[in-house]
């Protein structure tokens, strides 16, 4: 971090940055398909009913007239140089900030309460279940939020404070298995563009990420493969799992692994499918307009 970024968080007190990083943290992760089309999903009371907002106080409505939407997704990596290059030179996105170094009592306990609770529970050093020690310093976070068109990007890498921002080892091995069938599994979902050949890209989206070196960058087949070189050899259009029938008409995708092992999807919405989506994005601004005036 520069100096001069240190002199503004010293100067606005020590546990500013944290209360800042924990901020924009709360509301991270939530419906990223939805988020990719631009439609979030319509927010509903605890007991079924309208989202709309009460007259007078907007603190006594419902809590998803209360919301903005979602702010970002965020993605704890293993090699913060390696998913950045992913994200924004393979995939496009553009650097918002970063940041880094966080530390103290207070943005561990903001971030991991919940997992020393669990670990002392458990008679369980906190250490062994990948908790790190971000309140006595041992362990850092750094942070570097990317912008798409239509969605946020938080990388996140905790790391031994011996470790350099950005290039060094992460504190925790990765988790091997990432089905998405395993329950707490989420992904991120990217949008392609209407007029892009969905198979070319899903081709052209494994080649870049081999030249780069990124052999964990693989995209899921529609037909059934035993075997990596079978995955390689498989026709192109067998890159693209196109709907054509049902509510999902016009929908297309594929599932992909990213940089870091992490689960990808990619979609195209045409045709019906679209227009369910577009008429949902207009009917939720219509709730919005309606709960601002």
């Amino acid at each position: 971090m520069s100096n001069e970024l240190n002199n503004h968080y010293s100067l606005a007190g020590p546990d500013r940055r944290d209360i800042l990083h924990a901020a924009g943290t709360a509301i991270a992760g939530a419906t990223a398909a939805a988020l990719a089309m631009g439609t979030p999903a319509l927010a509903q009371t605890p007991g079924g009913g309208s989202p709309r907002a009460a007259t007078g106080d907007r603190n006594s409505a419902s809590l998803g007239a209360r919301l903005r939407g979602v702010q970002h997704f965020g993605l704890t990596v293993q090699n913060m140089d390696r998913a950045y290059e992913f994200y924004t030179q393979v995939l496009g996105g553009t650097e918002i900030m970063r940041d880094g170094d966080f530390q103290g009592e207070r943005i561990h306990n903001t971030l991991l309460t919940d997992q020393d609770i669990e670990a002392r529970e458990r008679s369980v050093n906190p250490r062994t279940m990948g908790v790190p020690d971000l309140r006595g310093g041992a362990q850092r976070l750094d942070v570097r939020f990317i912008q798409f068109d239509n969605a946020v990007i938080e990388l996140l890498q905790y790391r031994d404070a011996d470790q350099p921002m950005g290039g060094g080892n992460s504190f925790a091995e990765a988790r091997d298995h990432m089905s998405p069938a395993y329950p707490r599994s989420m992904h991120i979902c990217f949008h392609i563009r209407d007029d892009i050949d969905f198979n070319q890209f899903i081709r052209d989206l494994e080649a870049e990420s081999a030249r780069r070196g990124m052999t964990q960058v693989r995209a899921n087949r529609v037909i059934t493969v035993a075997s990596e070189k079978e995955r390689l050899s498989a026709p192109l259009e067998a890159n693209t799992n196109r709907i054509t029938e049902g509510r999902s008409n016009g929908w297309a995708l594929i599932y992909c692994k990213g940089s870091e092992g992490e689960q990808l999807e990619f979609v195209q919405a045409l045709g019906p499918v679209k227009k369910t989506f577009n008429d949902a994005l207009d009917a939720r601004r219509r709730l919005v307009r309606a709960d601002a005036g």
